[in-house]
């Protein structure tokens, strides 16, 4: 074997072709490797952000149902109607509102023989406490009997006054758990509600304690609690107390809710005391007289 000038062995020429050889296909055999991995890689951050594409589409079709106020069950009108029949109070069932749809009013001339009694109300409101203390246990009387109609739509204006919490939108959302789950409790909800409603400026209930109250009220149905825990009608609640504060009022001779509460009795908006309970049986007998006045069959005029 010859030597460089630099003292190195020179192989032969027979041996330079085989090293050639050797040092290309080695070569080519790394340039192979890292095209696989090449491969490979663009495979998987293809995939990567497939699954990434595909976990936000589903992130977002899941939060939309949060945030564009998709209504309860049986509160198409954005409130609940509860009839009775002699014994019991049920509530009328109806599809769920929509996001962004419009609001479908009761048809009173489906109830002709009963007086309609509607109510707006914020649970954190003590006017509103101040008139279920004083009326509900005659309300549910005349509802029971199927004498009058009950239509209630909670609505959150107080959410300022709980610290933070938004008690208004809270307590309205789990009303609207009930009514979604199990609508048959409503009422008694309802009263339970205002007979445990936390005073103003102050924390409020929890959303645990509102799970107990409702439980303990009678509804029963066990996806109530996560309905609760979730708030999954908030936005609904939003949207539903922006509709009545910006009217118009549907069956109503107002145009809009201005406070809470707002009754109506077959649509003329109650005036009187919210505590009294003898003056609103007054309005109620008054409005129901006026019906009865109108709906009569005129007498024929004799002929001649």
């Amino acid at each position: 074997m010859k030597s460089s000038i630099y003292g190195d062995p020179v192989p032969p020429k027979k041996d330079r072709r085989e090293q050639a050889r050797e040092k290309a296909r080695l070569q080519l055999a790394a340039a192979q490797k890292r095209e696989r991995r090449v491969k490979w890689a663009w495979r998987a951050g293809i995939g990567i952000g497939l699954l990434a594409i595909v976990t936000i589409i589903a992130l977002v079709i899941a939060g939309s149902a949060r945030t564009t106020g998709t209504g309860p069950l049986n509160m198409a009108s954005d409130g609940i109607l509860l009839t009775g029949d002699g014994t019991t109070v049920t509530a009328v069932t109806t599809p769920a509102l929509a996001a962004d749809a419009k609001p479908v009013a009761t048809d009173l001339a489906n109830y002709p023989n009963t007086v309609n009694i509607v109510t707006y109300v914020d649970y954190l409101c003590p006017f509103c406490g101040e008139f279920e203390t004083a009326n509900s246990a005659q309300i549910t009387g005349w509802v029971t009997a199927g004498n009058a109609t009950l239509e209630v739509h909670p609505l959150s204006i107080l959410d300022s006054a709980s610290k933070g919490t938004k008690y208004s939108t809270r307590s309205a959302n789990a009303a609207a758990c009930v009514a979604n789950y199990d609508p048959n409790s409503f009422l008694a909800v309802n009263s339970a509600l205002f007979a445990n409603q936390p005073k103003e400026n102050t924390e409020g209930l929890t959303n645990a304690q509102l799970t107990s109250l409702v439980t303990d009220a009678g509804a029963s149905d066990p996806k109530i609690a996560s309905c609760i825990a979730d708030e999954e009608f908030s936005p609904w609640v939003a949207a539903a107390t922006n509709r009545a504060l910006a009217g118009p009022l549907p069956n109503a001779n107002i145009p809009k809710v201005n406070g809470t509460p707002t009754v109506l009795v077959n649509g003329k908006a109650y005036t009187g005391a919210f505590g009294d309970a003898a003056a609103f049986q007054a309005f109620v007998t008054q409005q129901a007289a006026a019906g009865a006045e109108s709906t009569a069959t005129p007498t024929p005029t004799p002929t001649p």
